[in-house]
């Protein structure tokens, strides 16, 4: 897809990898639609890049109904829907609040999928349009404390393999992002429980992990969307986990060729 001139909707964009996503496609031509909790840095960054602001709480179920309806209703279609938002959540399980269970399981992997819900119909009726959803090396392997963060990412990226089987033969491509460490406020948070801060600290020295510069990330996404490439992973030298965790999905894709789609 050529992304000139395309609106795109980026949801966390106020900061981290949204915010750099944005950036990208609005350096690419395209429209951003941006969508995040912090009303200031949101206006900031579309009076930035020329683009449209519309703070929402993602973790509020009201505020995520008809949310594609009103930023289409205020600058028109969405080509590209961007589901970035994400928030973490490092500490025992068994000790976890369940009001935190329940903002990270609805941020996380929930509103993703109602937003997608919301825009394939009406990416339809257009005639095509791309889906990204950025996940995470965690959702294919886990490390202590990271329980339900690592949980909602792998749900996000088996709804994101289903998704690709339901809309076969379709004019809608779909985009998983599965990301090691990025440098972002987020990652200073495993510092806070120590089996989550150790298991990091293994990683980094065998050096099957890196950090991953944003801006890296937001002009690979963009790439993706030009070319309609189906995975974004990084780092490179990570990717066999995602590919393990693929494998099956993938076989069963290949098994189901000829099978009606529709």
């Amino acid at each position: 897809m050529d992304v000139n001139g395309r609106r795109v909707l980026v949801t966390g964009a106020s900061r981290g990898i949204g915010e750099a996503i944005a950036r990208s496609f609005a350096r690419a031509g395209a429209n951003v639609a941006l969508v995040a909790r912090s009303e200031g840095p949101l206006k900031e960054l579309a009076a930035d890049t020329g683009g449209t602001s519309f703070p929402t709480d993602l973790c509020d179920p009201a505020a995520v109904e008809g949310l594609i309806e009103r930023v289409e209703a205020d600058g028109g279609p969405i080509d590209v829907l961007v589901n970035n938002a994400g928030i973490d959540l490092a500490g025992p399980f068994v000790s976890t609040d369940p009001a935190d269970l329940e903002q990270i399981y609805r941020v996380n992997l929930l509103t993703p999928v109602q937003l997608c819900r919301q825009a394939i119909p009406r990416m339809l009726q257009r005639g095509g349009g791309h889906i990204v959803n950025v996940s995470s090396l965690a959702g294919t392997a886990v490390f202590p404390g990271l329980v339900a963060y690592s949980s909602t990412k792998s749900g996000l990226t088996h709804f994101t393999s289903g998704l690709r089987a339901d809309l076969k033969g379709l004019p809608i491509k779909t985009t998983v992002v599965e990301l090691g460490p990025i440098p972002t406020d987020m990652l200073s948070h495993v510092d806070s429980y120590r089996p989550t801060e150790k298991s990091f600290q293994r990683f980094y020295r065998t050096h099957l992990i890196v950090d991953i510069p944003r801006e890296k990330v937001a002009d690979a996404v963009l790439d993706a969307v030009r070319k309609g490439q189906k995975h974004v992973r990084f780092p490179k030298r990570a990717a066999a986990f995602a590919l393990l965790a693929e494998a099956p999905r993938r076989t069963v894709e290949l098994l189901l060729t000829g099978v009606p789609h529709q």
